[in-house]
């Protein structure tokens, strides 16, 4: 059997970047002093007249975004996504929001597994605050391939887009040469009657492997890959719904204000159970990522259990 494939969303991310700049030059790079953890060194490398060290001062970076994106160029703005959601809201609020601009804010080390730098950097509540920003695009690719065409997709989209990445190498689950990534629009990665699934990021190719071992105990769960949790595909998820009478909704983020609340709130029209998978209302720990995921419920093993233990009600 072949060795799986796995890629940091963040990686992929930075070759992008490589990738398009040698395509376009209608854009720069900001970065916080974090540019080889977030991958943009790549891009610093390659043009270093189009990369901007902003240093450690992540509301300043977001303001120099602003000016540039005013001035009539594409921004690419990348740090942790602590510093990006966290520390600078208010810049990304008033000065990306409020105007609309075209800045696009590429969030790395996202979620539990950050791992070993612990609760501090273990952001679990930057989709909820940007989800919250009116006109904001929210995209939170699962792999190697989905982070690609959304960096791509990012570019030309009118008004800012916050896309959430990872540190931990993630399963490459989407066809290279076949993928076809289209921002709002769900994507149904395995069809079933008895459960719906609905994953985003890191928790899609976990769901995946869950609903296999599900399969094996006579249930069929469909899953369905939520890669832009704002503006939701909506009218899939609840087509989904209807079809089966039971949502389980996974994400690397808190329970508050993520994936599951839109999904929640999609489906008030015409409610169906929905059980929310994802970091119950604590902080994190420090720890390797995948001892992480696991204690906090957050791979295949734990997705399985709460949904039989979600079917018995």
């Amino acid at each position: 059997m072949a060795e799986e494939k796995r890629i940091a969303t963040r990686v992929s991310y930075g070759e992008e970047l490589v990738a398009l700049g040698a395509e376009r030059d209608d854009f720069v790079v900001l970065d916080a002093d974090l540019a080889a953890a977030t991958q943009t060194s790549r891009f610093k490398a390659a043009y270093p007249d189009r990369f901007f060290d902003c240093g450690i001062a992540e509301g300043n970076m977001v303001g120099v975004a602003a000016g540039i994106a005013a001035a009539g160029k594409k921004v690419f703005c990348s740090t942790f996504a602590m510093f990006a959601a966290g520390r600078a809201f208010e810049q990304v609020r008033n000065s990306i929001g409020y105007p609309h601009l075209n800045v696009n804010i590429r969030a790395t080390h996202a979620g539990i597994s950050v791992g070993e730098d612990g609760a501090t950097h273990q952001c679990c509540e930057d989709i909820a605050l940007m989800r919250s920003i009116p006109g904001m695009t929210v995209i939170v690719p699962s792999d190697d391939t989905e982070a690609r065409a959304a960096v791509r997709a990012a570019l030309d989209c009118a008004g800012p887009v916050y896309i959430r990445l990872g540190r931990l190498a993630a399963p490459v689950i989407n066809d290279p040469v076949a993928y076809d990534f289209k921002m709002g629009r769900g994507v149904t990665l395995r069809e079933g009657g008895d459960v719906t699934i609905v994953a985003t990021g890191l928790m899609v190719a976990a769901a995946i492997e869950a609903a296999e071992a599900l399969s094996a105990k006579g249930v069929a769960a469909e899953v369905i890959n939520i890669h832009t949790v704002k503006p939701l595909d909506e009218e899939l998820v609840r087509a989904s719904a209807k079809k089966t009478g039971r949502v389980v909704t996974c994400e690397e983020h808190s329970i508050i204000g993520g994936l599951g609340d839109a999904v929640l709130a999609a489906l008030a029209s015409d409610p169906v159970p929905v059980r929310k998978v994802g970091i119950n209302d604590v902080f994190g720990e420090s720890g390797p990522a995948l001892e992480l995921l696991k204690k906090y419920g957050l791979d295949a093993t734990g997705i399985e259990r709460e949904v039989l233990d979600f079917l018995k009600d």
